[in-house]
């Protein structure tokens, strides 16, 4: 099993762990320790699980104004949790490939690794929820065609991904890729950067 089919594993278990107890306030059910890279992906996954069914929630339209204000911080939260996450991978592997001799035509690839793992967690979470779709009881059955043929683009989509985060970590380990380690700086959330919060704007 190769790097990132290990890693698509641990997605398709949190994301099933997620929906043991299906409530965004439920504790984890991390089985790994913390500081591994099964670790890591895991809480990287959970973050993401949280973080849909809270995209489901803040969509109601009846929902309290106070509420969805609250649910709102607490997606900006999660969304610099997320980005904190993928930064913390990427460094795992800028240590994991510190020692590798890099070809003098190596290029830099579009993404980093973790961005690609990023996409891949998601894809896990749209490919269980999918499937959920095309096994709906009591949807119309045009309904669950429609998902069906939609889970398998996203199936193809996922092999795809795979394949090319796979051949993106191979070429880093041979020197044919190099990485580097762009910080996202979000200024949104940050009170020097923000004129709403450092008095810039009223």
């Amino acid at each position: 099993m190769t790097f990132t089919e290990k890693a698509y594993k641990i997605f398709e278990q949190s994301v099933a762990d997620y929906h043991i107890d299906d409530d965004v306030d439920a504790a984890s059910r991390q089985p790994y320790d913390v500081e591994s890279i099964d670790g890591i992906l895991y809480a990287k996954n959970r973050i993401d699980a949280v973080q849909w069914h809270l995209e489901d929630i803040i969509r109601d339209p009846e929902i309290d104004p106070v509420a969805a204000l609250a649910l709102k911080r607490r997606i900006d939260k999660s969304n610099q949790d997320r980005t904190d996450m993928v930064e913390e991978l990427d460094t795992y592997f800028r240590n994991k490939y510190a020692g590798v001799k890099v070809l003098a035509d190596a290029t830099i690839n579009t993404e980093s690794p973790a961005w690609a793992l990023d996409r891949l967690s998601i894809l896990a979470l749209k490919i269980y929820h999918m499937k959920a779709e095309v096994d709906r009881a009591d949807a119309t059955e045009a309904h669950r065609a429609k998902c069906a043929a939609k889970l398998a683009v996203l199936e193809e989509q996922r092999a795809d991904l795979i394949a090319a985060v796979d051949t993106l970590l191979d070429d880093i380990a041979a020197g044919r890729k190099y990485m580097k380690v762009y910080r996202q700086m979000k200024m949104y959330n940050d009170a020097d950067t923000n004129p709403v919060l450092y008095g810039g704007k009223k």
